[in-house]
């Protein structure tokens, strides 16, 4: 079966030509001569029909939120209300243009300055930016802050602590801003210990330390016990705490990253806000602040003034950190989520997160392994070692997960978790889901000790049996004709 559109080119499929359309001659020069190609490129040829034919069936082979359950961990795609597209779509909001003056553009002003405010209340922040595009994107923001915080003072402060349950892009965000990465090793709870961190410290001179990188619920799902304590030291010796906002669903509306001590906050809109998250994007990852590190918040920042709204910079800000003001129709999105949900309905996002997540590990526990195993929070991660042992890997059970209709779990991280298989059901999902699911799982356990070969035989999957380690090692990303 054809996979490619250049499969299905054939001589004289094209009904039509430009030139029927524009008067011009075929021959006529749209693009300078000095730049034109010496041929024409080799374009398929093929009927309307059959074009959309072929996207419409390729598109039915993803998987996608709207399609089945989608329990990737730590940045779920979640289910997202279809009124929040809906309203993101309305003209007064797609069809702004970023260069109008900012007096036509009142409504888009007011709309920013809410949701700076209502995120700066909800981490227990004093200020906001909406600039940064992504999760890893506000992490970077966050480190170039941190550093520009330590050289205003005339501290060099080199180290950044982050810890080995942390997310995968925290260690690179604090590279890239000049830190060397100290990594702090977790405990048997599967957490931050105030004690390793002290000895970590002072190995490395606490004078070094610029701060930690770190998240409460971190990525085992687990709660950090001795949070406070951590901040509490690491505050005494001048250090600052950073924290990745991914997992915020499990605590929103019940603690807020300002009142565990931490200075600095990214928050993933595309995620915990309603955007719909994967495939590349469109994400958001704005960056709330406590008052120290206010005056380097990436500009523009909007205020109130005479006669409505504008933008302004911070003192010493960093610069921009992308151009504009933001991904906007995510902010739209964002902000109409949390007017229709206002403080009880947030405190439900973290009550039903919390619940669906240990429902799920419960009913699981016996089946597989659960190295860190303990009331969890928004997610957990479980082993798949007594099934490796049986000839399985937690990459067969993912595809299998595939072929019978749910979306995998994120697998093989954390890394500190052999076979790990990252669970995050969200707080969107119903009981008759999660059961399917775990009726599924539950069902891959006995058929695995039954027969474990058997078990990998994939009779629904379009491709059955990918080289993995070839695809990511060698890629071929585009089409090219044997001879141009």
């Amino acid at each position: 079966m054809a996979r490619l559109i250049f499969d299905k080119s054939r001589p004289g499929s094209r009904r039509y030509d430009v030139a029927d359309f524009t008067g011009l001659e075929p021959e006529s020069p749209f693009v300078p001569d000095d730049i034109r190609r010496a041929e024409p490129l080799p374009l398929p040829e093929v009927a309307e029909v059959d074009v959309v034919r072929h996207y419409v069936k390729l598109s039915q082979e993803n998987f996608g939120v709207d399609v089945g359950f989608y329990p990737l961990g730590s940045c779920t795609m979640k289910y997202n209300p279809k009124a929040n597209e809906e309203i993101a779509s309305l003209p007064a909001w797609a069809q702004l243009h970023p260069e109008q003056p900012v007096e036509t553009a009142q409504g888009a002003l007011a709309l920013m300055h809410e949701l700076q405010e209502s995120l700066a209340e909800i981490s227990g922040m004093h200020a906001v930016s909406l600039q940064p595009a992504a999760g890893a994107h506000g992490e970077l923001t966050g480190m170039l802050m941190f550093r520009a915080c330590f050289n205003d003072a005339g501290e060099e402060r080199k180290v950044m602590i982050v810890p080995d349950s942390s997310h995968g892009t925290n260690p690179a965000s604090a590279a890239i801003a000049g830190f060397k990465v100290a990594h702090l090793k977790s405990d048997e709870r599967g957490m931050v210990s105030a004690k390793a961190l002290k000895a970590l410290c002072e190995k490395h001179g606490e004078e070094n330390i610029g701060g930690i990188m770190m998240t409460n619920p971190n990525t085992l799902g687990v709660f950090e016990q001795e949070v406070k304590e951590v901040a509490e030291y690491l505050h005494e010796i001048g250090a600052l705490l950073y924290y990745d906002g991914a997992n915020l669903n499990a605590s929103l509306g019940y603690v807020r990253p300002g009142d565990m001590g931490f200075d600095l906050v990214h928050f993933n809109l595309h995620k915990t806000f309603s955007t719909p998250h994967g495939g590349g994007g469109p994400g958001s990852g704005p960056v709330g602040v406590r008052e120290k590190l206010m005056p380097y918040l990436p500009h523009p920042l909007v205020t109130r003034a005479e006669g409505g709204f504008a933008f302004y910079r911070p003192e010493k800000s960093i610069g921009r950190m992308k151009l504009y003001f933001g991904n906007f129709l995510v902010l739209v999105k964002a902000m109409v989520y949390l007017r229709a949900l206002g403080v009880e309905g947030l405190k439900r996002v973290a009550e039903n997160a919390v619940l669906n997540a240990n429902y799920i590990q419960e009913r699981l526990k016996d089946a597989y392994d659960i190295p860190f195993y303990q009331r969890c929070m928004h997610e957990f991660v479980l082993s798949a070692t007594r099934q490796k042992k049986l000839g399985v890997r937690a990459l067969d059970i993912a595809k299998k997960l595939l072929n019978d209709g749910f979306h995998a779990p994120t697998i093989y991280f954390p890394l500190i978790v052999s076979e790990a298989m990252m669970i995050e059901p969200t707080e969107t999902e119903s009981r008759q889901t999660l059961d399917a699911f775990c009726d599924a799982m539950l069902r891959y356990a006995r058929e695995i000790e039954e027969d474990a070969e058997k078990f990998k035989e994939l009779p629904n999957l379009r491709i059955q049996h990918l080289d993995e380690v070839a695809a990511a090692r060698n890629p071929v990303v585009r089409w090219a004709p044997e001879k141009l």
